[in-house]
């Protein structure tokens, strides 16, 4: 078999799991199709991930964002990854062996427990925030507020703007941008709980 045929054979092996949660658990998942290459290094663009310690990432979902995150990170940072379904997870922990990633099957909303009294540099979320419950999606928004560095940022994607109310609760400054060539287009979210003008580990493209 050549390489290019193992791709797709994994390929399509992804994105038949994907779909498989999304019937199960369709407000979990939030989406028909996994988020593009061109979206996700969009949003990780947002923010410096060369220079973060302590990254975390919630709803991993088929990995691809968790790629292309291991890619940018230093040999000596740390990596936690959020995922509820575990059929995902354990997709993605057997998929990615990495001494830096930490794959963990259970909510975001307790992502402090894990981080052990550190503070992270960096949140990656795709999570469908506009489909999740209320109580729920507050509960992570805050969480990851307190989970944060003071010089931190946590970068969201989503279909739609309507979670930026609720983003606006718990942050401020929030920077955004358009993804395009995404199916279908997302939008970006930079927040942060500091003074934009400061210098930070997660600073990025306007």
């Amino acid at each position: 078999m050549s390489r290019g045929q193992a791709d797709l054979g994994e390929n399509l092996r992804r994105r038949a799991l994907f779909l498989r949660s999304m019937i199960a658990n369709p407000r979990r998942v939030g989406a028909v199709w996994p988020t593009s290459r061109w979206a996700v290094r969009d949003l990780l663009d947002m923010g410096d991930l060369h220079r973060a310690r302590t990254i975390v990432e919630f709803g991993i979902g088929t990995g691809v964002y968790t790629e292309e995150v291991l890619k940018r990170l230093n040999p000596d940072a740390v990596f936690l990854a959020f995922e509820i379904d575990p059929n995902l997870a354990s997709a993605v922990a057997a998929r990615l062996k990495d001494t830096r990633l930490r794959v963990i099957n259970d909510s975001a909303e307790n992502v402090e427990a894990y981080l052990e009294g550190a503070k992270a540099d960096i949140i990656v979320s795709s999570l469908p925030f506009t489909s999740l419950p209320a109580g729920v999606r507050r509960n992570i928004l805050d969480a990851a507020r307190r989970a944060l560095a003071p010089a931190g940022r946590m970068l969201v994607l989503q279909y739609s703007t309507t979670v930026l109310s609720d983003l606006r609760h718990f942050f401020a400054p929030i920077r955004r941008r358009f993804s395009p060539l995404n199916i279908p287009p997302a939008f970006l979210f930079s927040c942060s709980v500091s003074d934009p003008s400061a210098e930070t580990i997660g600073e990025g493209t306007p």
